[in-house]
């Protein structure tokens, strides 16, 4: 026999019977922003106030996910977003040349001309970035094994090069990217389910070095140089762990940075110009990386 359901005292408003105004007092009280479950309450949870609620969100959404994955390594790659494959890099300078036979005094075309030119260059690096990705993608022992994964931030130019290395070879593949002023997508080459989006530059910085276990830098601007100097920092000053960190394109770096000038003022000490390797490839990266977690007596790889 079915149990009879009792209906409690606040499963109803106050009877109109007892007070004609309650019912319309009660619909007031519920409309009130107060009355929403705190984790309902959009307005609330983007408070300042809550700030500290969103940090824990930011970080815990990606680190559950990457737990269900099995991802235990990854290889962080960064570099220039603006950075494109050459055949796409090949038409952008066509059009400008273009434009110029038009405006051959147009200083701002002009302008455009030297970059494209640059741009075409440095395509190099996109290919590269590739090889780079599908080196890593293919040291696992199948698609699924997530134990060793390529990280970037998510973008275009370097990063989308690195994680399409790694999609070309079947493997996963990761993408932190960041939630900008203006819309903004991920590359097409990111594992669905590892690809993230976040609010906080702070913990997406931390997901870059939670499980790395080397970071490769290709030519980049401000945030490629943010992310490099952070980690080096952070080596230097051993808040994290050493692991090898490999500036590829050693003609690009020593012009953007005078690392010997730093050293020769005495604002870096001569050991500190070891917390990193130049390489010219990705392949010199890839054995400089194996070789150096090989010779710390942890090899990335069981033998």
């Amino acid at each position: 026999m079915k149990k009879e359901e009792i209906e409690l005292p606040w499963e109803h408003p106050k009877l109109q019977d007892e007070d004609p105004k309650s019912l319309k007092l009660v619909k007031e009280i519920m409309k009130s922003p107060t009355y929403v479950v705190a984790e309902k309450d959009g307005n609330f949870l983007d408070s300042y106030e809550a700030r500290g609620v969103r940090l824990e969100l930011d970080y815990l959404k990606t680190e559950l996910k990457m737990r269900e994955y099995g991802i235990e390594h990854t290889i962080v790659v960064f570099g220039s977003a603006r950075i494109l494959e050459r055949d796409t890099a090949m038409k952008r300078l066509e059009a400008i040349q273009e434009k110029i036979k038009k405006k051959k005094d147009d200083r701002a075309l002009l302008r455009e001309l030297y970059v494209a030119e640059r741009m075409v260059g440095k395509s190099i690096y996109y290919e590269d970035a590739r090889k780079f990705g599908q080196l890593v993608g293919k040291s696992g022992k199948t698609a699924e094994d997530c134990r060793v994964t390529v990280m970037t931030g998510g973008g275009p130019g370097i990063m989308e090069a690195a994680n399409r290395g790694s999609y070309d070879v079947g493997a996963k593949t990761i993408g932190l990217n960041i939630k900008l002023p203006h819309e903004q997508f991920p590359n097409p080459y990111i594992t669905p389910d590892l690809c993230f989006l976040f609010h906080y530059f702070a913990v997406r910085k931390l997901h870059f070095l939670n499980r790395a276990k080397a970071l490769v830098v290709y030519p980049g601007g401000f945030g490629t140089f943010d992310e490099l100097f952070e980690t080096l920092t952070l080596i230097q000053t051993h808040k994290t762990q050493s692991i090898p960190v490999v500036l590829v394109g050693k003609g690009y770096w020593e012009k953007a940075i005078d690392f010997e000038f730093l050293k020769d003022e005495g604002v870096i000490a001569p050991q500190d110009l070891e917390v990193f390797r130049f390489a010219d490839n990705a392949e010199e990266a890839w054995e400089y990386i194996l070789s150096w977690h090989k010779e710390q007596g942890n090899p990335l790889f069981e033998e």
